[in-house]
């Protein structure tokens, strides 16, 4: 058995996972999908909210395991399992960057968003300086994130979207080669992605170095148009 820790992106939850997480537990496998910080739909956005704070919340949670975890990081959360990485290196079997951001140490997800001209994302992106969050308008959210989906499924996760705090964005990674450095990397790039395009997605994995590239031809979100592959995937990942 292994211990798959699944960390969520911009905007989403935890229940992104809900397709996927099932999948790999009746394989037999335990399976976590924590909320961070300030995601609490119909709540306030805390304008506090930073990077290390979502690393924080999951290096306590891997503190709480029996044993290293497979450390899986959804778009924005490649940079919170990054540091969580070199926060608890040794709580760490693997780190996977699921069409995720895969940053070197001293660079933030904005300064990196800014070369992926192509993103729908990126050329939509809404800054309310006055809440400290961003959003992305509604008629975009689809095409951006949810393309390959079923429209009722898309229609229900972006029901579930919140506000986005900014400050995480801005913040540059703090990594060493002794800490993140030593951490096996994986990285899924998704051939369809709309919101971190498949130029940047490779421009990533070809600066920061990983031991295994892996292909899935969807959108940002194959945990909801691709669920059953990306759960092979994960447990091919498991039994390496």
């Amino acid at each position: 058995m292994s211990i798959f820790v699944l960390v969520h992106g911009a905007w989403h939850s935890g229940w992104a996972w809900e397709k996927v997480a099932p999948l790999l537990e009746a394989a037999g496998h335990r399976v976590e999908t924590p909320d961070l910080p300030g995601y609490t739909m119909g709540g306030p956005v805390p304008t506090e909210i930073t990077l290390g704070a979502y690393a924080d919340r999951v290096a306590e949670l891997l503190d709480s395991l029996s044993e290293p975890a497979i450390l899986v990081g959804h778009s924005m959360g490649g940079t919170v399992i990054s540091e969580a990485a070199e926060r608890r290196p040794d709580g760490v079997k693997v780190l996977i960057y699921l069409c995720a951001f895969l940053l070197a140490d001293g660079v933030s997800l904005a300064q990196i968003s800014q070369q992926d001209s192509h993103s729908l994302v990126t050329q939509n992106l809404k800054i309310d300086e006055e809440r400290g969050v961003v959003t992305i308008p509604e008629g975009v959210v689809r095409d951006a994130f949810y393309g390959e989906c079923p429209a009722d499924l898309a229609t229900w996760a972006q029901a579930r979207l919140v506000p986005q705090p900014i400050a995480p964005f801005l913040e540059p990674l703090s990594l060493s080669e002794a800490n993140f450095g030593r951490v096996p990397r994986v990285y899924v790039e998704c051939l369809r992605d709309r919101a971190i395009t498949p130029a940047l997605q490779r421009e990533m994995y070809t600066q920061v170095r990983c031991q295994e590239v892996m292909s899935i031809d969807t959108d940002h979100s194959p945990f909801l148009s691709r669920p059953a592959e990306l759960a092979r995937y994960l447990l091919s990942l498991a039994k390496a």
